[in-house]
C-alpha cells in the first residue's frame, strides 16, 4: 500500500492511545481506524480495502461509529487520533452495512462463488430482507474466456476498484479503469480493447485482490497448491532453481548476480545452459500469452558471462574429519560431490573411464555440449577440494570402507547400451548407440561410410544419427516404431536431425538381421499404433504380411540403457538391475552406502541427475552426524518492486530466436551449433517474463475472524 506506507514515513512511529469497542490499545500514528482495529484482532467487515492499495472507501462497509464525529466514517479513510474512542458494531452501524450489502446484492447473480471473500463477509455482516416484490437486476453481461490465465465475470463485479487501484496505482500499468457512468459503470479497458491490446502485463494481480469471483484464474487450484500452480516454472525444474529470481537480475543488467543465483542450487550452470531438457518451458505462463519464455537459453548466456566473482564466495565448513568416496562422475556424483565438500567432509570420485563426466561425457555430444565448458565446470570442483580418480574401477566396497571411507555414494549411472534381441543382432556390423557416442567422445577413431540405420526415437538415437552424419555416414535412417508426436527426443534436437539431412522412418521396425556379406540387410515390419502401453503412449502393433528388406552398412540399436552394477558389491537391486534404495534417506541394503541418479532411477535428463546428487548430498551429510543444509546463500534476498510499468505490445513480444550454425557448416566437425544470445537479445527476452512471483509476494485480503 504504497500512499500509506509514505504517510507513516511522514508520521514516524509514535504510538498513540484509542479505545475501539471499549478496549484501549496502542497504535502508530498515521495508521487509519481500520487497520488499528485489525491489529487489536477486532474484524471489521470491508471489500474495497487491501492492505496492498491505498484506501478509497468505495464499499462503505468498514463504517463506525466515532464519538464527537458526525456520521458514519469509513474507517479505511479514517486516520487515528490521540483519545479517539470508536464503535465498529453498533446496531445502527449492523443495521447500516446489511443496507449496503443488500444493495450489492441487488444485481449480482444468486449464486454467490462461495470460495469469495464477498460470500465470507456477508454470511459475516448478514443480509437484510428485500423489500417485497423486489427481483434482482442481473445485467446479464458476457462472460469472457478468451483472454489469457483468467476468465471475467463483469456480472459479479461490485465495483469495488480494488482491481483497478491495483493495476494503476501499484503496478503502473493502467490497462483496465472505470469505463461508461451511473448504472451502466464496469470495469473494462479503453475502447473495449483486448487485455494484451489495452497493455495488460498479465502479471493477475487483478485476480488476487477481486473479492467477489469477478476475476478468476482459468488454472483453478487448492490454496496448498498455489505456489505450484502460480509460479509452475520453478516447481517444474527438478533441482528447484529459483527461475523467476536469475530472470529478473538478468533482465535488470546484473548478470553476475544472476548466474550466482543459479549457482546456489546446481554447479553446473553452463552445462545446463547446454543440454537441460528446461521442463519449466513447457508450463511457462508466457506461453498462454503467446510464446513460452527461452529460460535454457538465459541461463546459458549468464553462464558464459561468468567473471569467476562467486568462487571467492563459496565458503568450505570447517573439516569434519569424514571421508566420502563417490563411485561414478556423472552429474550426481559431482553434484553431491561439490556440496559434500562445502559441507567439510573430505570427498574423493572414482571413475572406470579415462575422463570424468559420466553421461555428460560419453553421452552428450560436442556439438551440444562442448568439451570445454563440461571441463571447465568439473574443474571448478576439483578446485574446492574434491579429488577425481579416473581409470580406477571400483569392484569392492569393503576394501573403500577398509580404506577410511565412512560413507559411499553410487552414482554409476545406466551407461551400457541394449539391443533388441532379435535374430542375427550379434552380427559385428550391429552395434549399440552408447558404445558409438562413448568412442567418439572419447576421442577415439571412429568412421563410417554409406548407409546407417539407427533404431530407437530418444535422444539417444537422435545424438548417434547426427553424429553419424559427423564422422561420414552418407545416409542416416533413423527407424522409429511409432510416430513424430510418441518420440521422447526432445522437439529441437529432433527438428535439427531432419535439417541436418537425418531422415526418420516413422511405424516400422526391424524384427530380423539376415547372414550374408557385403551390405547388412535388415527384415523390418510396418507397425500400427494400438491402445495406450504403461508408458502412456499407443502401443505399436506389427502389421500382418508388411515385412519388407532394407540394406544398410551399419545397424545402431539405440533402444535403451541398462545398469551394471558388481555382483561383488552385494548391494540389493531391483529385477531391472537398478539399485534399491530408501525413498527417504537413498540409503543402500549396505549400511553407509548410498546410491542416485539413473543406476536408481532409471535413465534420466542431467538436471535430474543434478538434483538426485542434491538430495544423496543432504543424506550423506545427515549421516555423517551434518544438518543437511547444502546450499549457500550467494546473493542476498532482496525485496521486488512491485511496478512493473506501462509497456506498449508487451504481449505479442515474440520470443527471441538464437542464433545457430548453419547447417551447411556443421557436418564433418563437432563444432557447437547453438551460439546462444547476445546482451540485447538476453534482457530483451528476459523483460518479456511476467513476473509471476509478484502476485506470491502480495499481501491476502482481510477475511472475517
Amino acid at each position: 500500500m504504497q500512499g500509506m506506507h509514505q504517510c507513516l514515513s511522514i508520521y514516524g512511529n509514535r504510538m498513540i492511545n484509542l479505545t475501539i469497542n471499549n478496549t484501549k490499545i496502542k497504535v502508530k500514528e498515521g495508521r487509519t481506524v481500520l487497520e488499528a482495529a485489525l491489529d487489536a484482532g477486532i474484524y471489521v467487515p470491508n471489500l474495497c480495502y487491501h492492505p496492498d492499495i491505498s484506501p478509497i472507501g468505495a464499499c462503505r462497509l468498514c463504517i463506525v461509529e466515532i464519538d464527537g464525529m458526525r456520521g458514519f466514517p469509513t474507517s479505511c479513510t479514517t486516520t487515528v487520533r490521540d483519545g479517539m474512542v470508536v464503535h465498529t458494531n453498533t446496531p445502527r452501524v449492523q443495521e447500516l452495512r446489511k443496507d449496503i450489502i443488500w444493495f450489492i446484492l441487488s444485481e449480482h447473480p444468486a449464486e454467490i462463488d462461495k470460495s469469495s471473500q464477498l460470500k465470507k463477509v456477508v454470511d459475516w455482516v448478514g443480509i437484510k430482507n428485500p423489500l417485497t416484490g423486489y427481483v434482482p437486476h442481473i445485467r446479464n453481461l458476457p462472460i469472457i474466456t478468451s483472454e489469457p490465465l483468467f476468465i471475467k465475470d463483469l456480472d459479479r463485479c461490485i465495483l469495488c476498484g480494488r482491481c483497478v487501484s491495483m493495476c494503476q496505482e501499484v503496478r503502473n500499468v493502467g490497462a483496465i479503469g472505470f469505463v461508461n457512468r451511473g448504472i451502466n459503470t464496469i470495469i473494462g479497458t479503453s475502447c473495449n480493447l483486448g487485455m494484451g491490446e489495452a497493455g495488460c502485463k498479465f502479471c493477475t494481480a487483478c485476480v488476487e485482490v477481486c473479492p467477489s469471483g469477478a476475476l478468476v484464474d482459468k488454472n483453478k487450484f487448492e490454496q496448498k497448491d498455489r505456489e505450484k500452480v502460480l509460479l509452475p516454472c520453478k516447481d517444474a525444474c527438478p533441482a528447484g532453481i529459483d527461475i523467476p529470481r536469475y530472470i529478473r537480475l538478468i533482465a535488470e543488467g546484473r548478470f553476475q548476480d544472476s548466474l550466482e543465483v543459479i549457482r546456489e542450487t546446481v554447479p553446473f550452470p553452463y552445462i545446463l545452459g547446454c543440454v537441460c531438457h528446461h521442463p519449466c518451458e513447457e508450463v511457462c505462463r508466457r506461453s498462454e500469452v503467446n510464446e513460452t519464455m527461452s529460460i535454457r537459453e538465459l541461463k546459458r548466456f549468464v553462464a558464459k558471462q561468468d567473471s569467476g566473482r562467486w568462487r571467492s564466495k563459496i565458503k568450505i565448513a570447517a573439516d569434519t574429519g569424514k571421508k566420502v568416496a563417490i563411485v561414478g562422475s556423472g552429474p550426481c556424483g559431482l553434484t553431491a560431490a561439490w556440496f559434500l565438500r562445502q559441507s567439510g567432509h573430505s570427498v574423493t570420485v572414482f571413475e572406470a573411464l579415462s575422463k570424468p563426466g559420466g553421461m555428460m561425457k560419453i553421452g552428450i555430444p560436442d556439438y551440444r555440449l562442448p568439451v570445454e565448458v563440461l571441463n571447465r565446470e568439473i574443474k571448478d570442483i576439483e578446485n574446492i577440494g574434491v579429488i577425481i580418480k579416473t581409470n580406477t574401477k571400483i569392484e569392492s566396497l569393503d576394501k573403500l570402507f577398509n580404506q577410511g571411507f565412512d560413507a559411499i555414494l553410487l552414482a554409476l549411472g545406466a551407461q551400457k547400451g541394449v539391443k533388441m534381441g532379435i535374430p542375427g543382432e550379434n552380427d559385428p556390423r550391429v552395434l549399440d548407440g552408447i558404445s558409438v557416442l562413448q568412442s567418439i567422445n572419447l576421442g577415439e577413431k571412429v568412421k563410417f561410410s554409406g548407409k546407417l540405420a539407427v533404431v530407437g526415437g530418444g535422444n539417444v538415437a537422435v545424438d548417434v544419427a547426427r553424429s553419424a552424419l559427423r564422422v561420414g555416414a552418407e545416409k542416416v535412417s533413423i527407424l522409429y516404431r511409432r510416430t513424430r508426436e510418441e518420440m521422447p527426443a526432445y522437439s529441437e534436437e529432433i527438428e535439427e536431425a531432419l535439417k541436418e539431412g537425418v531422415e526418420i522412418n516413422f511405424l516400422l521396425t526391424p524384427q530380423k538381421v539376415l547372414p550374408g556379406s557385403g551390405k547388412l540387410k535388415i527384415e523390418c515390419i510396418r507397425m500400427e499404433l494400438g491402445e495406450p502401453d504403461s508408458s502412456g503412449r499407443s502401443r505399436p502393433e506389427p502389421v500382418k504380411g508388411s515385412e519388407f528388406i532394407i540394406e544398410v552398412n551399419k545397424l545402431i540399436m539405440a533402444i535403451g540403457q541398462k545398469y551394471v552394477v558388481p555382483a561383488e558389491f552385494n548391494i540389493e537391486t531391483d529385477r531391472k538391475g537398478k539399485i534399491n534404495v530408501d525413498q527417504d534417506t537413498l540409503a543402500c541394503s549396505k549400511k553407509g552406502v548410498f546410491s542416485g541418479g539413473d543406476v536408481v532411477s532409471g535413465p534420466a535428463s542431467v538436471i535430474e541427475a543434478i538434483n538426485a546428487g542434491r538430495n544423496v548430498a543432504i543424506s550423506i551429510d545427515e549421516y555423517l552426524g551434518g544438518k543437511g543444509q547444502i546450499e549457500q546463500r550467494l546473493i542476498p534476498e532482496e525485496k521486488e518492486s512491485p511496478c512493473l510499468g506501462r509497456e506498449e505490445g508487451f504481449a505479442c513480444r515474440a520470443r527471441a530466436k538464437m542464433t545457430m550454425l548453419p547447417v551447411n557448416r556443421r557436418l564433418h566437425n563437432f563444432s557447437q551449433v547453438e551460439y546462444g544470445f547476445d546482451e540485447k537479445t538476453a534482457v530483451e527476452e528476459a523483460k518479456r517474463c511476467l513476473k509471476c512471483q509478484l502476485r506470491l509476494g502480495m499481501s491476502k485480503s482481510v477475511l472475517p475472524f
